[in-house]
């Protein structure tokens, strides 16, 4: 059992942002009772001063200045030029200019020893730790993120270890601003792995979640919209599994053929919201609004 959780201000713009990374530590804290293992989000949608964010983790404990020291090399090695830095524990964010092909700069830094990449976006960023959402806001600030969409997970583990490795959102390497939270199983994760490794496709994870952000990414590069690419995973990802992604553009949701897992939305004229239950619902929305279950075999998707 995980939770998961997103939401869209339709007339957020970079003149006036929203609130995202609060509402999202909000509604991941009514969901907590789903997991405490490891929570995340995506905010989306950032008015950034650079042409790239980048987002590194690592687990060298007391050697972590030395791992980002050569992360902030890596990029200037492929071109980039490292404009701002923040640090929180093992977690290094970069801004930086870039002209290059992104493809380039992912690879880079992920043969530098030490460094794992969560993402790299043009507007967005991973943040993911172990424990509560209350617990990563503490350590990472999410709450002071502000944007027009995002998406967050809280997960019990019940395949893979518990770490900040497999804690969700998953990014789609090497693909800009494409990430994916999800509450299920694929039973088809394996064939369906080895299929994009032959493509020439890199996973860093062995959780079938990342499977599906790199299945949505490859379908939108290769020219499909978001709501194709949706359509498009219901008949080719096997198993249980309501999942939400964000992109620069916008975010959707998927629900698969036997609907197990739920999901409850409330839109109107201004908010989307989604979650696992509705009690993240009322973190957002003071009054009562009218929500939706969607049901088996559907897409919805949102632009900003």
């Amino acid at each position: 059992m995980c939770g998961i959780s997103g939401i869209m201000y339709k007339k957020g713009s970079a003149a006036c942002l929203a609130p995202i990374g609060r509402d999202l530590v909000g509604m991941l804290d009514s969901l907590a009772h789903r997991g405490r293992d490891s929570t995340g989000v995506v905010v989306a949608g950032q008015d950034v001063d650079a042409d790239l964010i980048i987002r590194v983790w690592t687990d060298a404990g007391e050697r972590a200045a030395d791992v980002f020291s050569r992360a902030e090399d890596a990029v200037a090695r492929a071109g980039g030029v490292v404009t701002s830095r923040a640090t929180w524990g093992e977690c290094l964010r970069l801004a930086a200019n870039y002209e290059g092909e992104v493809p380039l700069l992912a690879e880079t830094l992920i043969e530098t020893e030490g460094v794992e990449l969560h993402s790299i976006g043009r507007a967005s960023e991973v943040v993911k730790d172990v424990g509560t959402a209350t617990a990563m806001d503490g350590r990472h600030g999410v709450s002071h993120l502000r944007g027009t969409h995002g998406i967050g997970h809280v997960r019990m583990a019940t395949e893979s270890k518990v770490d900040v490795s497999h804690a969700h959102p998953f990014w789609a390497y090497p693909f800009p601003d494409v990430a994916v939270v999800h509450n299920g199983q694929l039973t088809n994760y394996h064939k369906l792995k080895r299929h994009y490794e032959d493509l020439g496709h890199h996973f860093q994870t062995h959780n079938d979640s990342e499977l599906i952000a790199v299945y949505l990414a490859d379908k939108l590069a290769a020219g499909d919209s978001l709501e194709e690419a949706a359509c498009g995973s219901l008949d080719d990802l096997d198993g249980t599994f309501t999942y939400l992604v964000s992109t620069q553009a916008g975010m959707g949701y998927a629900k698969d053929r036997w609907s197990a897992k739920p999901l409850v939305a409330v839109e109107t004229d201004n908010i989307v919201a989604l979650a696992s239950e509705e009690v993240a619902l009322h973190s957002v929305f003071s009054e009562e609004v009218d929500r939706v279950e969607p049901q088996q075999s559907e897409v919805m998707t949102w632009s900003v």
